[in-house]
């Protein structure tokens, strides 16, 4: 069925964002290294972030007091003042980095908005997502903006109601596949996945089915041709 609406993901689809958290990752590892090794405190970064998902959510600040709480933990509570103002000093800096979208979207997204409505479906703290729609100069391309604490099921229902589309009617297109295509594909919608080079590790999907018929392409701009062939 031709689509009604088009949805875009923003980190990793639209503009660089884990290539950021993975550097600061590596700093904050090094910055560890008198009690845990490398490989172990990402390890424990991450089950931090894992734990703490339900409470903190996504985003920064959210990543900033895991890493603070990994520093805590490994150290035995040894850590000092000056390690933790560093891992804060680290999160201002992710805050205030400059937007990079993704060379070509600007293109892609034009191109899609000339055929079809494009919504922005984002997730993170509210803050800082509105920061970076701002700064990628996008927003005004977008039918709607969506920033969300959660990308499911109900958060699509939700988003495609206000907009008086159904499921069926609906592509949704990003870089992970358990947040932007999954759960759009189980409420009828179609999906379409574009990796991106890096992957945070708690949007992986190892042991979770992938949906038959889901789309994967390299770059944004092959989105309209795809939803435009006569297969389609």
């Amino acid at each position: 069925m031709t689509p009604r609406m088009i949805g875009l993901d923003g980190d990793d689809t639209l503009w660089e964002s884990e290539t950021h958290f993975v550097t600061t990752t590596a700093k904050m590892a090094d910055l560890l290294s008198d009690w845990v090794d490398s490989d172990a405190a990402v390890e424990r970064l991450i089950a931090a972030e894992r734990r703490n998902l339900k409470t903190l959510g996504y985003g920064v600040k959210a990543f900033a007091l895991s890493m603070i709480e990994t520093a805590i933990e490994v150290s035995a509570s040894e850590v000092d003042a000056t390690t933790i103002q560093q891992i804060v000093e680290w999160a201002k800096e992710l805050m205030d980095h400059p937007v990079e979208v993704i060379e070509g979207v600007r293109e892609a997204v034009e191109g899609l908005v000339a055929r079809w409505p494009v919504i922005l479906v984002t997730k993170g703290d509210l803050l800082h997502q509105e920061s970076k729609v701002a700064g990628s100069g996008l927003a005004d391309l977008f039918t709607g903006v969506h920033i969300v604490s959660e990308k499911d099921p109900q958060t699509y229902s939700r988003i495609l109601a206000e907009h008086g589309i159904e499921p069926r009617e609906f592509v949704m297109v990003g870089n992970s596949m358990r947040s932007d295509v999954i759960p759009v594909v189980e409420l009828g919608g179609r999906g379409i996945h574009i990796p991106h080079d890096l992957t945070w590790a708690l949007e992986e999907v190892d042991g979770i089915a992938v949906p038959e018929g889901v789309s994967e392409l390299r770059r944004l701009g092959e989105v309209a041709p795809l939803l435009e062939s006569p297969a389609d």
